[in-house]
C-alpha cells in the first residue's frame, strides 16, 4: 500500500479550513495530520508533526495569543522563513486570494515550491499536493503569467521593495510605531527610521496615512 502524504494545513478561517480539509481528505492519497490558525501554532504544529507538506495561507496573524497581533501578509511569510529554517527540505505551498506581485515573488523567494489561489480548481490543488510532494514545484498559471507579465513590464512600486521593507511596510500599514516595529523585529529604532524612510521614497509617499491606503489597495493588510 502507498504510503500518504501527510499535510498540516494552515488557515485563520475556520470555515475555510474545513473546506479544504474535507477536499483534501476524501482523496485516498492525502491525510491531513495537524490544521493550525496562525503562524506560531503552524510552527509549532510542524515541529510536532513533521508533514510532507505544509498548504498555507498567507494572510494570517503571527499569533493570536497576543491581542496586539493582526491579520497580515506577514504571518504566513514569517511562518515560511521559520519552519524552513527549521527544516530546510519542508514542502510548503502557499494557497492564498493575493494574486498580484510582490506577494508571489517573496513567498518563493523565501523558499515555498508551490503558489495557488483560493480560485483554483480542486483538481489543480490536487495535482499541486502531488506535483510537490514528489519533489517538484507548481505555480498556477494565472500567477506564472502575471510574474512574466511582471517580469516584461512597469511594476507596482510595492514590487520594488526588498524582504526587509516589505516586512516593516506592513507593519507600520498595521498602525504600529516606529518604536514598536523596532521591538518586535528586535532592531533598533534608528534601522527602522532609515529603512522607513527609503520605503517613503521608493513608494513616492510622504507620511503615513498615505502608506496605509496603498497598503489597503494592495490588499496588504484589510481596511
Amino acid at each position: 500500500m502507498v504510503e500518504s502524504i501527510r499535510v498540516l494545513l494552515v488557515d485563520d478561517h475556520p470555515l475555510v479550513r474545513a473546506g479544504f480539509h474535507r477536499l483534501l481528505q476524501a482523496d485516498g492519497r492525502i491525510d491531513i495530520v495537524a490544521e493550525a490558525n496562525n503562524g506560531q501554532e503552524a510552527f509549532d504544529q510542524f515541529k510536532q508533526h513533521t508533514p510532507d507538506l505544509v498548504i498555507m495561507d498567507l494572510s494570517m496573524p503571527t499569533d493570536t495569543s497576543d491581542p496586539e497581533t493582526t491579520t497580515n501578509i506577514n504571518g504566513g511569510l514569517d511562518a515560511i522563513r521559520r519552519i524552513l529554517s527549521y527544516d530546510q527540505h519542508a514542502h510548503v505551498l502557499v494557497l492564498t486570494v493575493m494574486e498580484s506581485d510582490p506577494f508571489p515573488s517573496h513567498v518563493l523567494n523565501a523558499g515555498a515550491k508551490g503558489y495557488l489561489t483560493k480560485r483554483c480548481a480542486p483538481e489543480e490543488l490536487l495535482e499541486a499536493v502531488v506535483t510537490i510532494h514528489r519533489g517538484g514545484t507548481y505555480i498556477s498559471e494565472v500567477i506564472r503569467s502575471k510574474l512574466e507579465t511582471n517580469s516584461d513590464s512597469e511594476n507596482s512600486p510595492v514590487t520594488s521593495l526588498t524582504k526587509r521593507e516589505l516586512q516593516i511596510f506592513t507593519h507600520l500599514a498595521d498602525g504600529q510605531t516606529v518604536i514598536q516595529v523596532a521591538e518586535n523585529m528586535f532592531l533598533s529604532p534608528k534601522t527602522i527610521h532609515a529603512h522607513r524612510t527609503n520605503i517613503f521614497r521608493k513608494l513616492k509617499i510622504s507620511n503615513n496615512s498615505e502608506l496605509v491606503h496603498l497598503a489597503i489597495r494592495h490588499g496588504i493588510v484589510q481596511a
